[in-house]
């Protein structure tokens, strides 16, 4: 799990992200919308190594990065993740250290609402969570006691109890990461578009 930094509309922004594949990391996209200077920090430390997006889907709020020489193992996505399972939040909240929380999921069903830049109605496909989400979790993961990928953070509930949020569900991951992987083939770049309001 690695701390993600950068601006955009001259505001610091931070999140969290995981290793999906050598060199390839997962996080939201509205952790790296707009910014020209994405980085991470592996461990929550220097040096930050530069970070090249490859896939921004903002609609369903995913961005994956290509960073070279991270040397970092790759986490692998639970193909069909039931709910009620338990695991934990994995992350740099609040750009403090690294943190970690227990957490359990919910049914992955498919909702409307916003995407990355709170604009909608959209249709996407969510995974609801317990636990403590705050802010710089987002992009972060939810993993069982396996180590294997529940969710991908996305934001949490606002007041009220029992603490919550929502994933980006494994599915998603998957075809966005497959998009990621024909872009760097084809050499394609790719935009992070305008910053998020906010």
């Amino acid at each position: 799990v690695v701390r993600v930094l950068g601006t955009a509309c001259g505001l610091a922004i931070e999140g969290s992200g995981w290793v999906a594949e050598p060199d390839m990391v997962v996080t939201n996209a509205h952790v790296v919308a707009g910014e020209q200077d994405t980085t991470v920090e592996v461990g929550g430390q220097s040096p930050q190594l530069t970070a090249q997006p490859v896939a921004f889907d903002p609609t369903d709020d995913l961005a994956v990065l290509r960073v070279e020489q991270l040397d970092l193992p790759a986490l692998s996505l639970q193909s069909a993740p039931a709910s009620g399972t338990s695991g934990a939040i994995l992350g740099y909240p609040e750009n403090g250290p690294f943190n970690v929380q227990p957490a359990r999921i919910g049914h992955t069903q498919t909702v409307i609402t916003q995407n990355a830049y709170g604009q909608g109605p959209v249709s996407r496909l969510l995974t609801p969570l317990r636990g403590l989400v705050r802010p710089g979790n987002s992009g972060g993961p939810l993993v069982d006691d396996e180590g294997h990928i529940l969710t991908t953070v996305f934001a949490g509930t606002v007041g009220g109890r029992p603490r919550g949020g929502y994933g980006v569900a494994n599915e998603t991951v998957a075809s966005v990461l497959a998009r990621a992987n024909a872009n760097v083939r084809a050499g394609q770049q790719v935009s992070t578009e305008g910053c998020v309001d906010g």
